[in-house]
């Protein structure tokens, strides 16, 4: 059914953002009162707050003993970055992307690290690729959700554990909203802007035994530059995964995402981070299947995201446009829904199929989403309409 009357009731926080993501519930700028500002990082009393953020990943996350965990500059780009340059081309490597954040790393290792032995298998949006041609004997290159096509990886089932490569992971929408098996992970990277709402410019890098094996062992035959410098003397710069950053991080912004990390704690860490957005996303995914005219952009239900879900619109009136229009009419749903004040930010990313992006994160409330499904249908039936008079 089409709702064709204008709600009466908005979403108490219009924020759906797939990055930077809705704070925290309850957040004000008075949790950030006691940021360490006008002083050095580089003083006790900074490092103990960048340890503090250090510290607090690693217990929400639930890290293993023998990993490290460091802040990175040039947030989730500049944390996997780093891992790449520093520690690909020791053997052959795999790349897998199945949309446009993927793709970058592709990018990467083709036109940047120029990798000899590279091999890249790339889905399309809504696809995983073949993960049955993974050779685990080789390095692997992957991302564990694809922010801008809502296909989550369904498990790390398929990565052996007596693997001889290692895998690196980009899970900047999927850490702390969906589980993370350590036994399969070598190096995993995250924003603080994303699932935990935290502010831009610093990304998280986690690293395995396995990993810093690499790097105490290997020396990539390319410059790095300083911020992708994780070693000293051939051994790793434990100092870096100790709150010693490599280079000037916002002490405001550090606040920011400690004062999320102990909401987190509070609620029950990472487990219920997970359930809550598993509780938002199940609200779309209802509403999905029973309206006719929308579809998860994700084919295989396995891997339909729990945070940044990715929808386009089905149906005669949709189907009939060509591609121009399709974008136009998605395009005049997000405007209409931004001009109530009832959704900032939910066009699909711009590579990507035309339709709809919301974010189902950790930080977003399920009584805003369910108040925005009949906004959805309001738009909806207002854009066909504008077609119909158009026509």
């Amino acid at each position: 059914m089409t709702n064709t009357t204008k709600p009466a009731t908005r979403p108490a926080n219009p924020n759906f953002s797939s990055g930077p993501c809705t704070k925290r519930p309850g957040w004000s700028l008075a949790g950030l009162s006691g940021a360490l500002l006008g002083r050095s990082h580089r003083s006790k009393e900074g490092k103990a707050r960048l340890k503090l953020a250090i510290d607090k990943t690693k217990t929400v996350l639930g890290v293993p003993e023998g990993f490290v965990c460091a802040i990175m500059p040039g947030s989730d780009t500049g944390a996997f970055e780093a891992a790449m340059w520093a520690m690909l081309g020791a053997r052959g490597v795999d790349v897998l992307a199945w949309e446009s954040f993927g793709a970058i790393w592709v990018t990467d290792a083709v036109k940047q690290l120029k990798l000899e032995d590279l091999r890249v298998f790339e889905g399309e949006f809504g696809r995983l690729p073949d993960l049955a041609k993974v050779d685990f004997s080789r390095d692997v290159v992957l991302t564990a959700n694809g922010t801008t096509a809502g296909v989550k990886l369904a498990n790390y089932d398929w990565v052996p554990a007596d693997r001889e490569g290692l895998v690196l992971v980009d899970a900047t929408s999927a850490a702390f909203a969906q589980p993370i098996d350590w036994g399969k992970v070598d190096a995993l990277t995250f924003s603080w802007q994303k699932v935990m709402g935290g502010e831009a410019a610093h990304g998280m890098l986690i690293l395995s035994p396995r990993a810093i094996a690499r790097l105490e062992s290997y020396v990539p035959p390319r410059a790095l530059p300083k911020l992708f410098r994780m070693t000293k003397g051939g051994k790793l710069d434990r100092g870096i995964f100790e709150g010693e950053t490599i280079n000037t991080p916002s002490m405001l912004a550090v606040e920011d995402y400690i004062d999320a990390l102990l909401w987190a704690e509070s609620i029950g860490g990472q487990p219920e981070l997970a359930r809550r957005a598993d509780r938002n996303a199940k609200v779309l995914f209802d509403w999905i299947e029973r309206t006719p005219w929308i579809d998860n952009l994700a084919v295989d239900r396995a891997t339909w995201s729990n945070t940044g879900v990715c929808m386009r619109f089905t149906g005669p009136t949709v189907s009939a446009l060509d591609a121009e229009g399709q974008a136009a009419f998605a395009k005049k749903i997000v405007a209409m829904l931004d001009k109530e004040g009832v959704a900032y930010d939910i066009g699909s990313y711009r590579d990507a199929p035309a339709g709809l992006r919301i974010w189902c994160g950790s930080t977003v409330e399920t009584s805003d989403v369910e108040a925005l499904i009949p906004w959805l249908e309001w738009a909806f039936a207002e854009a066909c309409s504008e077609l119909a008079k158009a026509a």
